[in-house]
């Protein structure tokens, strides 16, 4: 049983988190995400799916965003491992004095 390898948004299940690497869409769509948080290194979580699959929900920094599966195609992440997989803060990611406002 190897490590599962995902290259883009739309290849998370439901319940995943990845670690966005980049994004391959127009300009515009570029940056209309990013302003709301779709920045490299900033992790999504895949939250659910439309019953028929497309559009699918994702969290990136606390902002629920629904995407089409075009849109989430262009979207490369890579899938996290770990602490933040498992939706807590690792060590080295964030300040204790972040970790402790969160709390």
């Amino acid at each position: 049983m190897g490590a599962r390898v995902v290259n883009a948004l739309s290849q998370l299940k439901v319940g995943e988190r990845g670690i966005l690497e980049g994004l391959d869409l127009p300009e515009a769509v570029q940056n209309h995400l990013m302003h709301m948080g779709f920045v490299p290194g900033s992790c999504v979580h895949a939250l659910r799916r439309a019953p028929a699959g497309d559009p699918t929900v994702y969290c990136v920094d606390g902002m629920e965003i629904a995407l089409r599966h075009e849109t989430a195609e262009a979207i490369q992440v890579r899938l996290c491992t770990g602490a933040m997989a498992a939706g807590t803060p690792d060590e080295t990611e964030d300040t204790p004095e972040l970790v402790e406002a969160a709390r």
